[in-house]
């Protein structure tokens, strides 16, 4: 018995049951009916093999005890519990309670018929509601289908509308080109209107100029001529020009050498800016060169015309008040070199710009403009408007193509014929006072420079008219501008 009881407690079978108990109480409202009972068939199995072990204990142990030990334990405690378990117990129900069990059966199926008979009320409703929704599917898939062929119907509309408007938009477009133009010519009719007031203007200023230097002239003869000399209020022609000198006069000396210095900068710096930028788009030398010597002589044109037309404006405004001691030259020439910031430098460079493209001596791509070299012309400018302020003034030499070379004007380039005598053209110009030399220009010098020189005078040039940027307004005559009217006197 005790080799039975031990083998009992080592297999640990009611901790197995224990377990399987807890796991089908977990797992109960998950799995199906049929696991459900195969679970406790399992568990009735493993009840019945311990309760066999324990029997065969309780056998053991009572065959142990002899024929009368543990006998009225087993009449006490093991037959009535057998009785109660596995005895056929008689019904214990009344009439009564049989009859009130048949009346809640009958009740309880009257119950389950109505709840069947609802139940099949609603599942026609449900097929009435889903034919009524196929019936609604079918015709909403109708109007679909109409609406598609609506669709391609205004498609082709749509394209065939566009293709009888195609012609419409092609005219619109001619009439909006031949409209630009209409506006094109108008603004080219305006820019020639506004060049000839500009002209007007420059030569109202010069018969201004010109009559105002007319009338002194005609003072100073008349006084010339009268037999009592009369005291002079103009700038007299002796070395001393007043008894108090100007900033000016004081200052001539020193702005003299400093513009000399500039002039030199212009061509040691700028000049080589301007050729590198214009051989990006022009390969020959040559023609470069001879674009940035025409700017130079061009801007000392116009710094020179711009000059006198400042000085002329300034003796009008201070002609009033002018008292002395210094004359109103001296007055007027000290003013201008103390607000040289007055100087309207773009105007001047504009001017350059203009003559240069008439000039019928360059030729230039017409992808670009001759704006490109503004800050040369700009600062070639600002250098020739200082040096009509000096006494005397700066001025350039007079240079052409073809002409004799003169070792004290000018140096031969890099790329000179230095046996030839004749220049083909000019690199920088030279500076000069008066008849004196003060910097050296730069030319070329080749063996039959003059027939060259003709033959491109006679080949035809580039026209520029094909770029906007390059209208003009005035394709006059050079000479009729007054600055280069008296040019060669200046």
């Amino acid at each position: 018995m005790a080799d039975t009881l031990r083998r009992l407690v080592n297999t640990s079978s009611f901790g197995v049951l224990q377990d399987k108990l807890e796991s089908w109480h977990k797992d109960y409202h998950v799995i199906s009916c049929d696991q459900n009972l195969n679970r406790c068939c399992e568990l009735i199995e493993l009840t019945a093999k311990i309760q066999g072990q324990l029997f065969t204990i309780l056998n053991l142990t009572a065959t142990e005890g002899g024929h009368y030990a543990g006998v009225d334990t087993l009449k006490s405690r093991l037959l009535p519990w057998l009785g109660t378990c596995f005895s056929m117990a008689r019904p214990s129900v009344t009439d009564d309670t049989s009859l009130q069990l048949i009346q809640e059966s009958v009740e309880k199926g009257r119950k389950i018929r109505e709840l069947s008979a609802s139940h099949e009320n609603d599942m026609q409703k449900m097929e009435n509601q889903l034919c009524s929704t196929r019936l609604e599917l079918d015709s909403v898939r109708a109007e679909l289908t109409d609406a598609h062929m609506e669709l391609d119907e205004t498609k082709n509309m749509s394209a065939t509308t566009l293709l009888a408007t195609e012609d419409e938009i092609l005219q619109l477009k001619a009439d909006l080109r031949a409209a630009h133009e209409q506006v094109e010519i108008y603004k080219r009719k305006l820019n020639t209107l506004d060049e000839y007031e500009r002209q007007i203007r420059l030569l109202r200023d010069e018969v201004s100029f010109l009559t105002t230097d007319k009338a002194m002239l005609q003072e100073r003869l008349v006084r010339s001529r009268s037999p009592s000399p009369m005291p002079r209020r103009s700038r007299p022609s002796s070395p001393l020009k007043s008894e108090s000198p100007t900033r000016a006069q004081l200052t001539n000396s020193s702005r003299h050498a400093r513009l000399v210095s500039r002039f030199s900068d212009l061509y040691a710096v700028e000049r080589l800016e301007a050729q590198a930028l214009l051989r990006r788009y022009i390969d020959d030398l040559e023609m470069v060169q001879k674009i940035i010597f025409i700017g130079a002589v061009e801007s000392f044109q116009a710094a020179k015309l711009a000059y006198r037309q400042f000085k002329l404006r300034v003796r009008k405004t201070l002609s009033p008040s002018h008292l002395g001691p210094e004359s109103l030259e001296d007055a007027a020439v000290d003013y201008i070199v103390r607000n040289l910031d007055l100087y309207d430098v773009q105007a001047s460079v504009n001017d350059v710009i203009n003559a240069m493209n008439v000039n019928p001596r360059i030729s230039f791509p017409p992808e670009v403009d001759f704006v490109l070299i503004s800050t040369l012309i700009r600062e070639t400018c600002r250098v020739a408007f200082a040096m009509q302020t000096l006494d005397p003034p700066l001025d350039l030499a007079f240079a052409s193509d073809g002409e004799l070379f003169n070792d004290n004007r000018y140096r031969r380039s890099y790329d000179s014929e230095f046996t030839a005598p004749l220049v083909v053209y000019h690199v920088w110009p030279a500076l000069v006072e008066e008849d004196a030399m003060i910097v050296k220009g730069e030319a070329v010098t080749r063996r039959n420079a003059l027939w060259r020189s003709r033959s491109r005078s006679t080949s035809p040039v580039r026209s520029r008219s094909v770029s906007p940027t390059r209208t003009l307004a005035f394709n006059g005559n050079r000479s009729l501008s007054p600055g280069r009217l008296t040019a060669s006197r200046l």
